[in-house]
């Protein structure tokens, strides 16, 4: 990490050092071997899996090595081997062909169906049939492929995966929870090197979270009336007072205490609909003709539920629901305001899309995400997906579920599908779970945003005038951002994000863009199954509202596929304009706010591309123009 942050420095873009020794102690034991800017030169041309290599232990005799690593939670009491019976599920990730071919294919803006990709750059038939052949010849049951022959899944005893991928398997008690891990790195016999990328279910640590900023609900319409009042409580008189759509049978919600108007423009929160005269989407269509997905995990009905009382309330069409369930069912209810949110916020900014496609996956381990990521792809039904969750990058890089995840997200992309995907909420670190929500921990990047295949939506403190119109915004100061130690940058952020030049250094920076996300500007949403108001925030809503906001860009020209590229041409078709005499100061860059003030901890607001806001905020009509050139 010295290495990256005296190239960045450089560069001029770092304002603090990522040479600070302070990170070791949270990262798993085999980060130890990660040496991640010892691969500093630039990806070969339309290198699609392009993670930075580690240094890892010679495979042994007769056997491959794999991108799956030893992951040994840190901090966690070690129980010894694994009870032997214990069945585990594993998938095991395979190469893509041509690779090249399909990089190629993204930045040319081609688009090709699952039934091409599965043809010209999936796993072959006879590929596949070797890793079944092999999972089966070790006692692994209930192999299935998925269609695109990305992923073969199996079920074994510890003993039997052990054995199949010569690791060792112990459990742990860590963070007051039973857990397992791989000691020792996956290996695949010297027959299936070249054809296994991956191996993952091999730990039960590795998970992503969803770290919500959520207010209480408002006392004052804490109780929900069987049959709710056909028309709103008046609300107090206050300049800064914005719900410019009658909330239909909910009670009203109340303005932010001592809210008022300054030159500073106004500090409230919002519903839905006020977000398209802040981002200027009003004159834009509804995109009625879009679908968008949510990735989600557990049991969704409440979040449903609650997304039709809101929907309701904003006086917008319920959109269709469609639930598709991906691995075993669960009964876990913990994400159920975050899907709520991606669902109302990315339906709220697109004004109704044609339907929701809600992927409920077991749980938030890189497996079943993976899986749950591979299901949305081969389905092709939305191009608009949004995850508004995330982990520190070491993790997937550690298990390998960053490869293999970008190689089902670069078929999204040849497919003409978009994921968005949250920066985190703990600023220009990994979050290490401090207690008090202190932006803390190492200096890396969250994944999923950190890969090249996704849009990383960071955050920003939105003000508006009295009338909802724009005024200004500066990064959230807890908004995720900075640079990926383990992904490479992508050929459309050349020459816009200052470390990724051809030939040169090249790495992965986030966010692409940002929108609102502090909880003090954030949304009010209603909580039926909580009994009333609350204001939500965090990065977990800025995505879904970019998501909502690109299937407004979907309506107006269907072809425009996969979004990046179009994002940053955008960029790189404008010239600045004249900064803002208004506080705090923007500069317009064609369709993007371009922040000047503020940070988000070691990074600051900077005229042009920063890794505190990326491109900026969006207003909507002038990209949806800009796209239309």
């Amino acid at each position: 990490m010295r290495k990256v942050a005296a190239a960045s420095i450089a560069l001029g873009v770092l304002t603090a050092s990522c040479s600070g020794g302070h990170s070791a102690s949270f990262v798993p034991t085999g980060a130890a071997q990660v040496s991640p800017a010892s691969g500093a030169a630039a990806a070969p041309e339309g290198e699609l899996r392009s993670t930075r290599s580690v240094a890892a232990a010679t495979a042994p005799a007769g056997w491959a090595s794999t991108a799956t690593h030893a992951f040994t939670p840190k901090n966690g009491s070690d129980l010894g081997k694994l009870s032997l019976t214990k069945t585990l599920t594993v998938r095991v990730g395979l190469n893509l062909r041509n690779a090249q071919g399909l990089q190629a294919l993204i930045k040319s803006g081609g688009r090709i169906s699952p039934a091409e990709f599965t043809a010209s750059y999936g796993p072959t038939s006879a590929q596949v049939a070797q890793v079944t052949k092999y999972l089966q010849s070790r006692g692994l049951t209930n192999v299935t492929v998925e269609p695109n022959n990305l992923i073969v899944s199996a079920t074994g005893t510890a003993a039997e995966v052990s054995a199949a991928f010569d690791t060792t398997l112990h459990a742990y008690s860590a963070n007051g929870k039973s857990v397992y891990a791989n000691t020792t790195p996956a290996y695949v016999p010297q027959s299936l090197s070249g054809i296994v990328v991956a191996v993952l279910g091999l730990n039960d640590v590795q998970t992503f979270t969803t770290p919500l900023h959520k207010g209480s609900p408002t006392a004052a319409v804490k109780t929900v009336a069987a049959a709710p009042a056909a028309t709103p409580t008046p609300m107090p008189e206050s300049p800064c007072s914005l719900y410019s759509v009658s909330l239909v049978g909910l009670p009203s919600p109340q303005p932010e205490p001592g809210a008022a108007a300054s030159e500073a423009g106004c500090a409230r929160n919002y519903i839905p609909s006020d977000y398209w005269r802040a981002y200027d989407a009003m004159n834009l269509p509804a995109a009625t003709s879009v679908n968008i997905a949510i990735m989600a995990e557990g049991a969704v009905t409440p979040a449903i539920t609650n997304l039709h009382w809101n929907d309701k309330g904003d006086s917008l069409i319920v959109p269709a629901v469609v639930v598709k369930q991906v691995g075993p069912g669960s009964s876990d209810t913990a994400g159920d305001d975050e899907w709520t949110l991606d669902m109302i916020a990315s339906s709220g900014m697109a004004r109704t899309p044609h339907e929701i496609f809600l992927y409920a996956t077991t749980s938030l381990t890189d497996s079943d995400i993976a899986l749950e990521y591979n299901r949305w792809v081969t389905d092709d039904v939305a191009p608009i997906g949004n995850s508004s969750f995330g982990g520190c990058e070491y993790g997937p890089y550690l298990d390998g579920s960053m490869v293999l995840d970008d190689e089902i997200l670069a078929e999204g992309a040849a497919q003409g599908q978009t994921m968005f995907a949250s920066t985190g909420d703990t600023g220009s670190f990994c979050s290490v779970g401090t207690p008090n929500g202190v932006p803390a921990g190492v200096p890396l990047v969250e994944y999923p945003a950190a890969s090249p295949y996704v849009v990383a939506v960071g955050g920003t403190t939105l003000l508006t005038n009295t009338d909802g119109s724009y005024h200004g915004e500066v990064p959230w100061y807890s908004g995720g951002g900075g640079l990926s130690q383990f992904e490479y940058g992508p050929a459309w952020e050349a020459g816009v994000q200052p470390v990724n030049s051809a030939g040169a250094f090249t790495f992965r920076g986030v966010p692409d863009v940002s929108m609102d996300a502090d909880l003090q500007t954030g949304m009010m949403i209603y909580l039926g199954d909580q009994g009333g108001w609350t204001t939500i925030g965090g990065t977990s809503l800025a995505s879904p509202l970019m998501a909502g906001l690109w299937a407004r860009m979907l309506e107006v020209k269907r072809t425009l596929g996969f979004a990046p590229p179009r994002l940053y041409a955008a960029w790189n078709a404008s010239a600045a304009g004249s900064i803002t005499s208004a506080f705090p100061q923007t500069q317009p860059h064609g369709p993007y706010h371009d922040l000047l003030a503020g940070g988000n901890g070691m990074y600051t607001a900077l005229p042009g591309w920063d890794y505190a806001s990326g491109m900026g905020s969006v207003d909507a009509g002038a990209l949806a123009a800009a796209l239309e050139r």
